[in-house]
């Protein structure tokens, strides 16, 4: 009871810490090599909630088994925790072995599990350390193995990493960021800056979109890039979502009182954010708190989403859209939506991502791309929006071939809200239409 695990029988963490150090005493005297694996399964807390305890721990019974039979006589193959495994690779012919051994575990897991009539699938991410390269110790081996598996978990479920000199620095700056995210709120360090919409027919601001920043009091300004993918994985999207979006609906509403009316704000939604089933609700109490008339708000949704939980969507998008809320999408053209589902959603308008825009004039097939969808998007009669415009070569193509509207560093950089209401002053004061002095 004290070295193996009660469910699988496996060697437990302290026997696996035993055996670890038994294989480097080994390959130390016989100048040999030693692989840590470091296994992660995916969605298993999912499973014991939809189909029971039992179940879950059937299926952890019969994985066990399955990586049993891939592993050779020599080597250790231990049950850590709830859903971690970790094999020791002892002998190992070198990194080469270590990934192939890692691929036929996760291959393993490629076959689904009948469990009392029940099919389940399952995934993982498995991180690797190597002796002597990555560590002397049990204790560093482990460590860095599961360093890598940070990092294979970035990569997607499915996928294996090795431990490479610098992850531990970007694990450090991964936990900093997690850990203060959730007192960021709290602290008001979030601040958002708008960038504006320009109408390309008339030169005429007509909007803009509200973007996050993180002002940390040690790291400085932290790039949306480096801590929203964080805030996705562990669910605090959604508390600063919802800051976001009352924050951007309280300063636009703020702007039409002082005379700037008929400005459209858009928000990006997340899909954690989107999949709450609180989330219309949420929506109409802060358009009642702010006094923002719903027709002003914009909410942005990636192709991702709406491809995702189809008829939910559907449901939650008229419920607001009822209420006069429009809806765009977000990097049009980068995901996998299916053209004839997209004709289900009640879209007013797509936006060309920056990666097609700056394409334009360069890459034949970045200018095909940007054309072909603002065809589409005349074709369905939706707004077109290109985002990352950046050259007047870029403006001139747009206009040219009917594109809507556009936001970029040719026109303005994102500001914060006090340039962004100077910003509007000026437009008042200076001209009805604006003009592009480059």
């Amino acid at each position: 009871m004290s070295f193996f695990d009660g469910l699988t029988g496996l060697p437990n963490r302290a026997l696996l810490q035993d055996r670890l150090r038994q294989a480097l005493l080994n390959a130390q005297r016989e100048d040999t090599q030693v692989a840590v694996l470091v296994l992660d399964l995916h969605d298993l807390a999912r499973i014991n909630e939809l189909l029971g305890q039992q179940v879950g721990d059937q299926l952890i019974m019969a994985i066990a088994q399955r990586w049993q039979s891939v592993i050779r006589a020599g080597d250790t193959l231990s049950r850590r925790v709830s859903d971690e495994f970790a094999v020791v690779f002892a002998n190992c012919p070198g990194a080469c072995a270590a990934g192939e051994l890692a691929q036929r575990m996760l291959d393993e897991l490629s076959r689904p599990f009948d469990l009392n009539g029940h099919e389940v699938g399952m995934r993982a991410c498995i991180g690797i350390s190597l002796f002597p390269e990555d560590g002397h110790t049990p204790e560093q081996l482990l460590k860095n193995a599961d360093v890598a598996l940070n990092h294979a978990r970035e990569c997607g479920t499915g996928s294996y990493q090795f431990y490479r000199e610098g992850m531990n620095q970007a694990s450090m700056e991964r936990l900093l960021i997690e850990s203060s995210l959730r007192l960021a709120l709290q602290r008001n360090e979030f601040l958002l800056h708008y960038q504006p919409q320009i109408e390309l027919a008339s030169g005429c601001v007509v909007g803009m979109e509200a973007l996050v920043r993180w002002q940390h009091p040690g790291m400085g300004l932290v790039s949306p890039a480096r801590f929203i993918p964080i805030a996705e994985e562990n669910g605090q999207i959604v508390d600063i979502g919802l800051w976001v979006l009352r924050q951007a609906c309280m300063q636009t509403k703020l702007w039409s009182d002082r005379g700037h009316s008929g400005l459209r704000v858009a928000v990006n939604v997340s899909a954690r954010q989107f999949s709450q089933s609180s989330f219309a609700a949420d929506v109409k109490e802060v358009l009642a708190e702010t006094g923002l008339p719903p027709n002003q708000l914009e909410l942005e949704l990636t192709e991702s989403l709406i491809m995702h939980r189809t008829e939910r969507v559907i449901l939650v998008m008229h419920e607001l859209r009822d209420l006069g809320v429009t809806f765009s999408i977000d990097d049009f053209g980068t995901g996998y939506s299916s053209l004839a589902h997209l004709k289900r959603f009640p879209i007013d308008k797509l936006k060309i991502d920056q990666s097609f825009t700056r394409d334009i004039g360069s890459d034949e097939g970045g200018t095909a791309i940007t054309r072909a969808v603002i065809a589409l998007g005349q074709s369905l009669r939706l707004q077109v929006v290109a985002e990352g415009v950046e050259t007047p070569e870029q403006k001139a193509f747009l206009t040219e071939h009917g594109c809507h509207g556009m936001q970029g560093y040719l026109f303005s950089k994102p500001l914060s809200a006090g340039e962004f209401g100077a910003f509007l002053d000026w437009c008042n004061d200076e001209t009805k239409t604006l003009e592009w002095q480059i």
